[in-house]
C-alpha cells in the first residue's frame, strides 16, 4: 500500500501521512479506502494529495466513497479512470465534495452528473442564461408531466454543482461566480414559469406577465442559498379584460412560486419573495404597469426606491420586463431629492442593526456592523445621489457601481480598493459557509470542524500560512477586512468632499489626487451630496469646509482627517448647516490651542460630543462660542456631570471675593453660570443626565436652580462689598426666597428667577436707612444680573411681592407678616406654596419660611370662597392669558392640559389638605402629586396622566430653548426647528408631527383629569 512504503518507520505510518495532508479522522479514511468501491486508489499518491489539498478530505473521501458505490461497474470504472488521468475534473470534483456535503449528497442521489463536471467547452466554462436555459428545459421536458417539478430540482442542482466546482476549483471568480447564480436563478424561474403555463394554459393566453428580479438576483451577484426576490408585472392579452389578466397572472405568479419553494423528495431550490412590491405582503401579487408606477409616484417611502436600483427583468414578456424598467428607472434616479432622503436611508441601516440578536451581532456577516450591508448600503446612497446626473453609476451590481464611483471621483481610488477587498472576502466567506449544508444563513459558525473548513477552503485570500493555524488566520483576516469596512463606511460619503474643497500645495494635492482618482469631486457634484445630506445651503457649507480643510497645518490635517466623520454626525442632526458653522467658529477660536488639536485628535468620543451638542440647537453652542474652551469638558469623563450647590457656591464666591468691584463680581458669577449652563445643557443633549427621561427633566432642574441660587449668592456679596465699600457696613440683612420654577427645583433653561427679596435692620439701625441700602443693593443685583454682556443675562423678577409692582422691592419681615395678616389674597397663599430661600442670611431665610408656613398650609384647607376665588381666576388666565393666535392646544404653559392645569390642580389639593399631610409640604410638583396619590387623594391612573402631561410639557419647553436660544411655550413654526425639538424628544427624522399628535393625546387626557379634580363635577 503507497502509504506504507517506508521500512516502517513511525513516519511511515499511513495514519500519520493522512493526519500530514489534513484528514482528522485517519483511521475511518483508512477504512473507507480499503472498501471495494476504491480499491487501488490509495496507492494512487496523486488522488491522496488531491484530497489533502481539498478544504476538508474527510469530507472530500467520504463523498467519494458515497458516488462511487452509488454507481454501476461501467460507470465506477470510467469514474476511477477520469479521476486519476485527469487533474480538471479531479480538481473540480474533490474540491466541491470537500466543501459542501449537501452537493455529495445530490451526487449520491444522482450519481451520473458527475459527468457534468468533465465538458469543457465554452460554453460550460462560462455558461449565461441562455445555457442554463436550455439544460433546465431540456431535463425537464425529458420527464413526464407529473414528474416535471421534481426534474427541474435535480436540474438546478446540477447546474449549481457546476457553478460551484468553477469557483471551487478557481476557474471562476466572486463576480462571475454570483453572476452565474443569479442567471441560474433566471433560467429557473422561467422554466418554472414555462411549466406553470403548460399546467394552465388558460391563463397564460389571457396575459403577459414579466418577472423582475430584485435585490441580488436583479443585481447578478446572488448567494448560493438566498431567498430570490421578485416583483411580478402583467398586462392583459389582446382583447382581454384587466381584471381577469391579472387573475390569470396571479395563478400563473402564485404557481410559479410554489415550484421554486415548495420542499418534496429532490430538496427546494430556493423561496421566492415578492414582498418588495408595492405594498409588501398586504398589497396584491401582480399589478400591471400603470398601477406600480401609481404607487411609486405618489405612495412609495425612501427605501422602496433603494430596493428599485437593482430591479432587472429575469424571466418572463421581455419587452414588458424593458417596458417596466424604462418606466421605474426615472423615479428611481430622482429619489435622493426626496426630503430626509439620506436620513431615511441610514435610519434603516440602523434598524437592521439594531434588530439583529445580541448573541449574533459578533457572528453577522450580513448585517452586522463591517458587514457586507454596510458596504451595500453606503455604495446605494452614492449612485442614488450622484445617479441623477450621472448615467454611469446606473448599475445594481455592487462591485460595478464602486468601480463607477471610484472611476467618476466620487470615492477615492485607495477606499474603493479596499471596500472591494473586503466586500469580496466577506462574501467569498458567506459563499463557502452556505455550500456546506446549501442552507440560508450569513452567521460565521462556532464549531472548529467548520471553522477549519472555512479556513482551508478560503486559504488563496489569507494572508497568511493557514498550516500553522488557519482558524486564527482566517479570524485576523475577516476582522481586518470588517473592521476595514466599517472605517470607510463612515468616509465613503464624505471625504470626498474634503477633496473637492482643500486647497492643498502642489505635492500635498498630487498625493491626494493619486488615492482620490482622475477627476474627483466637481463643485455641483459636492454640493449635490451635501443638500442630499440635509444641508440647506450647500454653497456655504463648501465655504466652510474650505476654510476648515485648506492649509498644510497641523490643524489643517486634523481637521481633514476628523471632517468625514463630523460631517456624517452632523448630518444626523436637524440643522447640519448650523453644526458646521459652529465647529468652524469653535476652531477658529481655538485652533491653535495645543489641547483643543489634542481632544480632537485623541479623544474620539470628545470629537462625536462637540459635533451632537454642535448640531442640535442655539443655546448650547451659543453658550460654548462665548468661552470656547468649554470644549475641555467634552474630553473628561466627568466633564458632563452637574455639580453640586457646595462646589458652584465655593468658586463664586471665592472668584467674587478676587474681584475689585462690584460688575467685576457679579461679572464673574456670571461667567461661571455661563459655563456650567453649557456644561448642563450638553449634558441634556447628549442624554448624559438620565436615561429616564423624566429623571434627566428632574436632574437638570436640580442642577439650573442649584446654579442660579449659587449665582445669586455671589451677585448678593458682590453687591454688598460694593455698596459697603463706599457707604461702610450695610445695616440690614438680605434674604433671597425662590418662588414659581425656582422654589420648586423645576427651572428650565429659559426661566426667570422668580424670587422675593426681605431684608431685616441690624440691632440699633434706623428702619429708613436700612430700607435705602436693601434697595440699593437689591436693585443693583438685578441690574448686573441682566445687563447686556457676553454672559448670558439672569433676570431676577420679585412681581410675586406684596402689592406686585406698586410695592417696594425688598420688604423688612415684619411688613411682610403685617401684609400677609391683614391684606393677603388667597392667590398670593398659593403662589407661597413653591418659596423657598435660596440666597442672603439663612437665618432669617427660615424665619421667613416659619412666617408663611400657616398661610400656605391653612388649618382646616381651602374655605369655599377661595375654592370659587382659586378657580375663578384660573378660567380667567385661561381666556385672557393665552397669547394671541396661540393654539390652546399645544401651549405647554397655560393651554389645555399643560403646565398650568397640572401645577393648579396640585396646589389646590395642597391648599386643602397641606396642613394634616405633611408630604404634601413640599415645593416639588411632581412630589406633591406622588404625595396625593400616596395619601388616595389622587387615583394612581390619573396621578400617572397628569405627571405625563407635566414632564412632556415641561421637556417640550426645555426642547424649545435649546433649539431656537430663546424661551418660547409653544413648538416652533419653522419646520426645522421643529425638527429638532422632535429629535431632542425622542422622535426621528421625519416625525415632528407625530411628536405634536403625542402631545395634544397626553395633555387631552390630562384636561380631563384636571377638570374632575379642580374643577368639579
Amino acid at each position: 500500500m503507497a502509504l506504507e512504503d517506508r521500512s516502517g518507520s513511525r513516519t511511515s505510518r499511513p495514519e500519520i501521512r493522512l493526519v500530514r495532508r489534513g484528514f482528522t479522522d485517519p483511521e475511518h479514511a483508512l477504512r473507507l479506502l480499503a472498501e471495494p468501491a476504491l480499491h487501488g486508489l490509495a496507492a494512487d499518491p496523486v488522488l491522496i494529495d488531491a484530497l489533502g489539498s481539498t478544504a476538508d478530505p474527510d469530507l472530500a473521501l467520504r463523498g467519494l466513497a458515497h458516488l462511487l458505490e452509488a454507481l454501476d461497474e461501467p460507470e465506477r470504472a470510467a469514474l476511477r479512470d477520469t479521476l486519476t488521468g485527469s487533474k480538471p475534473l479531479r480538481d473540480r470534483l474533490l474540491g466541491t465534495l470537500g466543501a459542501s456535503a449537501a452537493l455529495a449528497d445530490h451526487l449520491a442521489r444522482h450519481p451520473r452528473d458527475w459527468h457534468a463536471l468533465v465538458t469543457f467547452e465554452q460554453r460550460d466554462m462560462h455558461p449565461g442564461q441562455a445555457e442554463f436555459r436550455r439544460e433546465l428545459s431540456e431535463r425537464v421536458r425529458a420527464a413526464a408531466p407529473p414528474a416535471r417539478p421534481d426534474a427541474l430540482r435535480a436540474a438546478y442542482r446540477r447546474c449549481l454543482l457546476t457553478i460551484a466546482a468553477r469557483d471551487l476549483s478557481g476557474t471562476t471568480d466572486l463576480p462571475q461566480t454570483s453572476a452565474e447564480l443569479a442567471d441560474l436563478a433566471g433560467a429557473t424561474l422561467q422554466t418554472a414559469l414555462d411549466l406553470a403555463a403548460d399546467e394552465d394554459q388558460e391563463a397564460a393566453a389571457d396575459c403577459r406577465l414579466a418577472v423582475i428580479g430584485m435585490g441580488k438576483c436583479g443585481g447578478r451577484e446572488l448567494n448560493y442559498v438566498s431567498d430570490v426576490d421578485v416583483i411580478f408585472v402583467a398586462e392583459p392579452a389582446d382583447g382581454v379584460e384587466e381584471q381577469r389578466a391579472t387573475r390569470a397572472a396571479t395563478r400563473l405568479a402564485a404557481r410559479t412560486m410554489r415550484l421554486c419553494s415548495d420542499t418534496t423528495g429532490e430538496g427546494t431550490i430556493w423561496p421566492v419573495d415578492a414582498n418588495l412590491r408595492p405594498e409588501g405582503r398586504n398589497g396584491p401579487l401582480v399589478r400591471t404597469l400603470a398601477s406600480h408606477l401609481a404607487y411609486y409616484q405618489r405612495w412609495a417611502k425612501t427605501w422602496e426606491f433603494q430596493a428599485l436600483l437593482k430591479a432587472r427583468p429575469v424571466a418572463g414578456d421581455a419587452d414588458l420586463g424593458a417596458a417596466y424598467a424604462e418606466a421605474i428607472a426615472p423615479l428611481v434616479w430622482q429619489a435622493a431629492a426626496r426630503e430626509n432622503f439620506v436620513t431615511d436611508v441610514q435610519q434603516m441601516r440602523r434598524r437592521v442593526i439594531d434588530a439583529i440578536p445580541a448573541t449574533e451581532v459578533g457572528r453577522q456577516l450580513k448585517l452586522g456592523p463591517g458587514g457586507l450591508r454596510d458596504v451595500e448600503f453606503a455604495v446605494q446612497l452614492l449612485q442614488l445621489v450622484h445617479g441623477r446626473t450621472d448615467p454611469t453609476l446606473r448599475s445594481g451590481n455592487t462591485l460595478r457601481a464602486l468601480a463607477a464611483l471610484s472611476d467618476g471621483g466620487y470615492v477615492g481610488r485607495a477606499d474603493a480598493a479596499s471596500l472591494d477587498a473586503a466586500y469580496r472576502f466577506l462574501r467569498a466567506l458567506e459563499h463557502r459557509i452556505q455550500l456546506h449544508r446549501l442552507r440560508r444563513t450569513h452567521l460565521v459558525p462556532t464549531d472548529p470542524d467548520d471553522l477549519r473548513r472555512l479556513a482551508r477552503s478560503l486559504s488563496p485570500l489569507i494572508n497568511d500560512d493557514t498550516r500553522a493555524d488557519p482558524v486564527a488566520a482566517l479570524d485576523r483576516e475577516w476582522k481586518r477586512h470588517a473592521v476595514e469596512v466599517r472605517r470607510l463606511h463612515e468616509r465613503l460619503f464624505y471625504r470626498p468632499l474634503l477633496d473637492a474643497v482643500a486647497e492643498l500645495p502642489a505635492g500635498a494635492a498630487a498625493l491626494d489626487h493619486a488615492a482620490l482618482g482622475p477627476a474627483g469631486l466637481t463643485p455641483a457634484a459636492a454640493k449635490a451630496r451635501l443638500e442630499a445630506l440635509g444641508y440647506a445651503d450647500p454653497a456655504a457649507a463648501l465655504r466652510h469646509l474650505t476654510a476648515l480643510a485648506s492649509g498644510v497645518s497641523r490643524k489643517a490635517a486634523i481637521q481633514r482627517t476628523l471632517l468625514p466623520v463630523l460631517l456624517g454626525w452632523f448630518a444626523d442632526s436637524a440643522d447640519p448647516d448650523a453644526g458646521l458653522l459652529n465647529f468652524r467658529q469653535v476652531s477658529d477660536a481655538l485652533g491653535r490651542t495645543p489641547w483643543y488639536l489634542r481632544l480632537l485628535r485623541d479623544e474620539g468620543a470628545a470629537a462625536e460630543r462637540l459635533a451632537r451638542v454642535l448640531s442640535a440647537g442655539r443655546l448650547a453652542p451659543d453658550l460654548l462660542l462665548r468661552a470656547p474652551e468649554a470644549v475641555a469638558m467634552l474630553g473628561d469623563p466627568q466633564g458632563l456631570v452637574p455639580r453640586g450647590r457646595p462646589a458652584l457656591e465655593q468658586e463664586i464666591l471665592a472668584a467674587v471675593g478676587r474681584a475689585p468691584t462690584a460688575a467685576a463680581g457679579v461679572a464673574a458669577a456670571r461667567a461661571v453660570r455661563r459655563r456650567e449652563l453649557f456644561r448642563t445643557s450638553a449634558a441634556d443633549l447628549l442624554g448624559r443626565l438620565d436615561p429616564d427621561p423624566a429623571r434627566a427633566l428632574d436632574t437638570a432642574g436640580e442642577a439650573l436652580t442649584a446654579l442660579n441660587a449659587a449665582t445669586l449668592q455671589g451677585a448678593l456679596k458682590a453687591c454688598i462689598a460694593g455698596w459697603e465699600a463706599t457707604n461702610g457696613e450695610l445695616p440690614t440683612r438680605l434674604a433671597v426666597i425662590a418662588m414659581g420654577r425656582f422654589g420648586g427645583h423645576e427651572l428650565g433653561y429659559g426661566s426667570d428667577a422668580d424670587v422675593l427679596l426681605v431684608h431685616e435692620p441690624l440691632l440699633g439701625m434706623l428702619d429708613e436707612d436700612a430700607a435705602r441700602a436693601a434697595h440699593a443693593v437689591c436693585n443693583e443685583l438685578r441690574t448686573l444680573l441682566a445687563a447686556p454682556a457676553t454672559e448670558p443675562p439672569l433676570l431676577v423678577d420679585a412681581d410675586l411681592r406684596p402689592e406686585g409692582r406698586q410695592g417696594p422691592l425688598v420688604r423688612t419681615l415684619a411688613s411682610y407678616e403685617a401684609y400677609y395678616r391683614r391684606w393677603s389674597h388667597v392667590w398670593e397663599s398659593q403662589a407661597l406654596l413653591r418659596a423657598e430661600p435660596v440666597a442672603g442670611d439663612p437665618e432669617l431665610g427660615e424665619r421667613f419660611r416659619a412666617l408663611i408656613d400657616p398661610l400656605r398650609h391653612p388649618g382646616g384647607g381651602v374655605p369655599e370662597r377661595d375654592l370659587l376665588e382659586i378657580r375663578r381666576i384660573k378660567a380667567r388666565i385661561e381666556s385672557e392669558r393665552l397669547p394671541r393666535g396661540a393654539d390652546p392646544t399645544t401651549h405647554t404653559k397655560i393651554g389645555r392640559g399643560g403646565l398650568a392645569d397640572v401645577e393648579w390642580t396640585v396646589q389646590l389639593l395642597q391648599l386643602q389638605h397641606g396642613h394634616a399631610l405633611p408630604e404634601l409640604r413640599t415645593t416639588r410638583t411632581r412630589a406633591a402629586l406622588a404625595a396625593a396619590a400616596g395619601a388616595g387623594l389622587v387615583d394612581a391612573e390619573d396621578a400617572g396622566v397628569l405627571d405625563a402631561a407635566w414632564v412632556l410639557a415641561s421637556r417640550v419647553r426645555s426642547a424649545v430653548m435649546l433649539v431656537r436660544g430663546r424661551a418660547g411655550d409653544s413648538f416652533p413654526g419653522d419646520p426645522r426647528e421643529l425638527s429638532g425639538v422632535a429629535r431632542y424628544l425622542g422622535y426621528g427624522a421625519g416625525h415632528s408631527g407625530e411628536l405634536v399628535d403625542d402631545y395634544r393625546r397626553t395633555t387631552r387626557r390630562a384636561r380631563a383629569v384636571v377638570e374632575r379634580l379642580f374643577y368639579g363635577p
